[in-house]
Protein backbone atom coordinates (compact mmCIF):
# COMPACT_ATOMS: atom_id res chain seq x y z
CA UNK A 1 0.00 0.00 0.00
CA UNK A 2 1.33 3.25 -1.08
CA UNK A 3 0.75 6.48 1.01
CA UNK A 4 -1.71 7.25 -1.57
CA UNK A 5 -4.02 4.74 -0.64
CA UNK A 6 -3.10 5.09 3.30
CA UNK A 7 -4.51 8.97 2.83
CA UNK A 8 -7.41 7.87 1.55
CA UNK A 9 -8.07 5.40 3.67
CA UNK A 10 -6.99 7.67 6.41
CA UNK A 11 -10.50 8.14 9.47
CA UNK A 12 -11.94 11.63 9.70
CA UNK A 13 -10.83 13.86 12.10
CA UNK A 14 -14.34 13.10 13.93
CA UNK A 15 -13.29 9.62 13.71
CA UNK A 16 -9.25 10.21 15.22
CA UNK A 17 -11.07 12.74 17.96
CA UNK A 18 -13.19 10.03 19.08
CA UNK A 19 -10.05 7.31 19.16
CA UNK A 20 -7.80 9.82 21.28
CA UNK A 21 -10.61 10.73 23.42
CA UNK A 22 -10.98 6.74 23.86
CA UNK A 23 -7.50 6.21 24.76
CA UNK A 24 -7.78 9.62 26.99
CA UNK A 25 -10.78 7.69 29.12
CA UNK A 26 -8.57 4.87 29.41
CA UNK A 27 -5.77 6.26 30.83
CA UNK A 28 -7.11 6.74 34.09
CA UNK A 29 -5.55 3.97 36.96
CA UNK A 30 -8.98 4.93 38.89
CA UNK A 31 -10.92 3.65 35.64
CA UNK A 32 -8.62 1.20 34.45
CA UNK A 33 -9.59 -0.20 37.90
CA UNK A 34 -12.89 0.00 37.16
CA UNK A 35 -12.94 -1.81 34.14
CA UNK A 36 -10.65 -4.90 35.60
CA UNK A 37 -13.73 -4.96 38.04
CA UNK A 38 -16.21 -5.46 35.36
CA UNK A 39 -14.30 -7.18 33.37
CA UNK A 40 -15.81 -11.01 34.20
CA UNK A 41 -18.94 -9.50 35.70
CA UNK A 42 -21.58 -7.11 36.46
CA UNK A 43 -21.43 -5.17 39.91
CA UNK A 44 -22.78 -2.66 41.98
CA UNK A 45 -21.36 0.53 43.40
CA UNK A 46 -20.88 -0.98 46.51
CA UNK A 47 -19.11 -3.77 45.27
CA UNK A 48 -16.96 -1.81 42.78
CA UNK A 49 -16.33 0.49 46.06
CA UNK A 50 -14.76 -2.52 47.39
CA UNK A 51 -12.58 -3.67 45.20
CA UNK A 52 -10.78 -0.21 43.97
CA UNK A 53 -10.97 0.99 47.52
CA UNK A 54 -12.82 4.08 46.94
CA UNK A 55 -15.71 5.79 48.28
CA UNK A 56 -19.18 5.69 46.52
CA UNK A 57 -18.97 9.64 45.16
CA UNK A 58 -15.72 9.16 43.32
CA UNK A 59 -16.59 5.73 41.54
CA UNK A 60 -20.08 7.42 40.66
CA UNK A 61 -17.80 10.41 39.28
CA UNK A 62 -15.68 7.44 37.31
CA UNK A 63 -18.85 5.46 35.97
CA UNK A 64 -20.45 8.54 34.65
CA UNK A 65 -16.99 9.27 32.37
CA UNK A 66 -16.83 5.53 31.52
CA UNK A 67 -20.55 5.39 30.44
CA UNK A 68 -20.34 8.64 28.46
CA UNK A 69 -17.62 7.19 26.95
CA UNK A 70 -19.74 4.04 25.92
CA UNK A 71 -17.01 1.79 27.64
CA UNK A 72 -19.66 0.67 30.66
CA UNK A 73 -23.37 0.62 30.98
CA UNK A 74 -25.93 -0.24 33.50
CA UNK A 75 -28.57 -2.15 34.57
CA UNK A 76 -31.54 -1.28 37.14
CA UNK A 77 -32.87 -4.17 39.17
CA UNK A 78 -35.32 -2.94 41.92
CA UNK A 79 -33.38 -0.06 43.70
CA UNK A 80 -29.75 -1.43 42.84
CA UNK A 81 -27.85 -0.52 39.60
CA UNK A 82 -25.66 -3.00 38.13
CA UNK A 83 -22.57 -1.73 35.82
CA UNK A 84 -21.07 -4.03 33.55
CA UNK A 85 -18.44 -3.80 30.39
CA UNK A 86 -20.38 -2.13 27.53
CA UNK A 87 -19.75 -4.96 24.81
CA UNK A 88 -17.47 -7.64 23.62
CA UNK A 89 -15.01 -4.47 21.89
CA UNK A 90 -14.10 -2.90 25.43
CA UNK A 91 -13.63 -6.44 26.67
CA UNK A 92 -11.29 -7.07 23.86
CA UNK A 93 -9.25 -3.68 23.79
CA UNK A 94 -8.89 -3.58 27.61
CA UNK A 95 -7.62 -7.68 27.62
CA UNK A 96 -5.25 -6.85 24.24
CA UNK A 97 -3.33 -3.98 26.53
CA UNK A 98 -3.57 -5.82 29.21
CA UNK A 99 -1.64 -8.77 27.61
CA UNK A 100 0.79 -5.85 25.76
CA UNK A 101 1.81 -4.45 29.00
CA UNK A 102 2.25 -7.60 30.88
CA UNK A 103 4.56 -8.92 27.48
CA UNK A 104 7.91 -10.14 29.28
Amino acid sequence: MDYKQIKNNMPSGDTLDDLTNLFKVLGDNTRAKILYSLKNQELNVTDICECVDMNKSAVSHQLRVLRDAKLVKSRKSGKEVYYSLDDEHVSSIFNCALEHVNEK
